[in-house]
This record gives structure tokens, C-alpha cells and sequence, in this order.
């Protein structure tokens, strides 16, 4: 295996032991930050771009000062370089606010390869079950005040649902609103398909994360010829679908088998939707 890898802003690569992090680091102590993770292939990240964006539009909705881009890039291509290109590798950029009396935004990256459940995952497809998240499907836009929609260091409910998860026997979960439509997974966005189109939640109505991966396959939905369209669902709705999939950037495509103990078909465009993502499978 590859060993793990953490670079810092304005340090370079540092040994995996080493401190990164002050003790009164705002994102220690408040989830106060920000982050991007990454699918590095042939030893370069995936979609780039599209993170970096999310990640600005992510601290301006937060007030998170960020350096310039070219540090970020700088600062990935540090921690990416000599990376096994036959390697798959998780690149994750995190941004938090720094420390509690005042000073400027840590900034760090960290690089490993991707999990053997993430690739396990992709292969068998995964059990999930939905669970309330206690808001209306439209509710968290109309609040100005609340950021919706960034990929937060904030992180206490989504390690919450993955414990649930695993006491009650399940893979992964599903949110859904108090006006009973799927919203998104801790990690992931929900696509469909549905009569020749693939569908996703929208984001800008319900607050969700807009996804990286999601929007890529949307956007090439027509390269294996189906339509695309965002569109809210309920779970019954995605019981009679043609295709159900967690998207994630890197898991990729992961098929869901079972929602809520109700056994789904296989859909026979899995491998094809995977294999225009380039994730492996296998």
C-alpha cells in the first residue's frame, strides 16, 4: 500500500505524525472550515476545477478568507507529486478559519488510497435507509442567515447517521425532509433513473451539497443517451425506478440494493454509467 501523505500551506510535505493543527484551531474547536475531496487517477486529481470553484463559493458563504488559487493547486500538486499513477488515491483539501485569538486560515491536504469499502462498494452496491432530517425540502434556502449547500468541517450529524447506519445493520442512509422527499446521503448525492433519465435532487431549491461527480454525469447523461433533469422524489419513487446510485467523487457510482429492506433489481446500465465516470470497478 501507499503510505499516507499531508502537506501544509507554506511547509510542504510534513511527516504524517507531525502537528498540523493548533489546539484552539477553529476548525478543532467549532467545525469552523471547509473542505474538498478529490479522486486522484493517473496520479492527477479528477474535476479539479469544479472543487475549487465549490470550495469559493463555499467560503464566501461563510466569511472564509482562502489563499489565492494557485496556492491551492500549488499545494496539490505538493502532496500529489510521485504518486503511483496505477494508484487510486483520495486528495482531500481542507481550509479552516485558524486559530481562536485571530490569525490567518491553516490550510492543509492529505492524500491516501482509496478505501477498500469505497472500491467494495462500487462493485456490490450498497443497503441504505432512509432517515428524517427534520427540515421541509424547502426550508434551509429560505434562511438567509444559514449557509446551505457547502461541504463543511462541521461534521458531528453526518458521523451521527453513519453510526446509526452501522448499529442498524445498513451501509449508508438516505435523508429525507418532514414532507417526505429524499434530500441526499452524509457523503453523497442520489441519482435515478427514470424512463431514459437521469435524474438528481435539486440542489438550489433544498439547500443539498451540489455535487461534483453529480453534476459531471448529468451534464454527459446524453454521451450514453439518456436525458437529465433534477427533479424531487419520494422513496417510493425511487423503489419503482429503473436505477437507484449514491454518486460521490470517490466511490463514483455505487448502486443502492436495498432501501429501507425493500430489495431493488440490479440495473443492467450500472457498469456503463461507471465506466463513463472512469472510477474502476472490480
Amino acid at each position: 500500500m501507499e503510505a499516507p501523505r499531508i502537506a501544509v500551506l507554506g511547509r510542504g510535505v510534513v511527516p504524517v505524525g507531525d502537528p498540523v493543527l493548533r489546539g484552539d484551531d477553529l476548525g478543532v474547536l467549532h467545525g469552523d472550515g471547509l473542505f474538498e475531496t478529490m479522486h486522484l487517477r493517473g496520479g492527477r486529481p479528477w474535476l479539479p476545477d469544479a472543487h475549487l470553484a465549490r470550495l469559493r463559493a463555499g467560503a464566501a458563504a461563510v466569511e472564509l478568507p482562502l489563499p489565492p488559487e494557485d496556492a491551492l493547486v500549488d499545494l496539490l500538486d505538493t502532496v500529489a507529486a510521485g504518486w503511483p499513477a496505477q494508484v487510486e488515491g483520495a486528495l482531500r483539501l481542507v481550509c479552516t478559519r485558524g486559530p481562536e485569538g485571530g490569525g490567518p486560515p491553516t490550510v492543509h491536504a492529505t492524500l491516501a488510497e482509496v478505501p477498500a469499502a469505497a472500491r467494495r462498494a462500487r462493485r456490490d452496491g450498497v443497503t441504505v435507509a432512509c432517515l428524517p432530517l427534520g427540515v421541509p425540502a424547502t426550508a434551509r434556502p429560505a434562511l438567509d442567515w444559514l449557509p446551505a449547500g457547502v461541504k463543511s468541517t462541521s461534521y458531528a450529524v453526518s458521523a451521527a447517521a453513519r453510526r446509526w447506519a452501522a448499529r442498524n445493520g445498513v451501509d449508508d442512509v438516505l435523508w429525507l425532509s418532514s414532507d417526505g422527499y429524499v434530500l441526499e446521503g452524509p457523503s453523497a448525492n442520489v441519482v435515478w433513473l427514470e424512463g431514459g433519465t437521469v435524474c438528481t435532487v435539486p440542489a438550489g431549491t433544498t439547500g443539498i451539497l451540489p455535487g461534483t461527480t453529480c453534476a459531471w454525469l448529468l451534464a454527459h447523461a446524453a454521451d450514453l443517451g439518456f436525458a437529465a433533469a433534477e427533479r424531487m422524489a419520494t422513496p417510493r419513487r425511487l423503489v419503482d425506478a429503473d436505477g437507484v446510485w449514491f454518486t460521490s467523487s470517490v466511490r463514483g457510482l455505487v448502486e443502492i440494493r436495498t432501501l429501507d429492506a425493500t430489495r431493488l433489481a440490479r440495473c443492467p446500465e450500472t457498469r456503463r454509467i461507471q465506466a463513463l465516470l472512469g472510477h474502476p470497478v472490480g
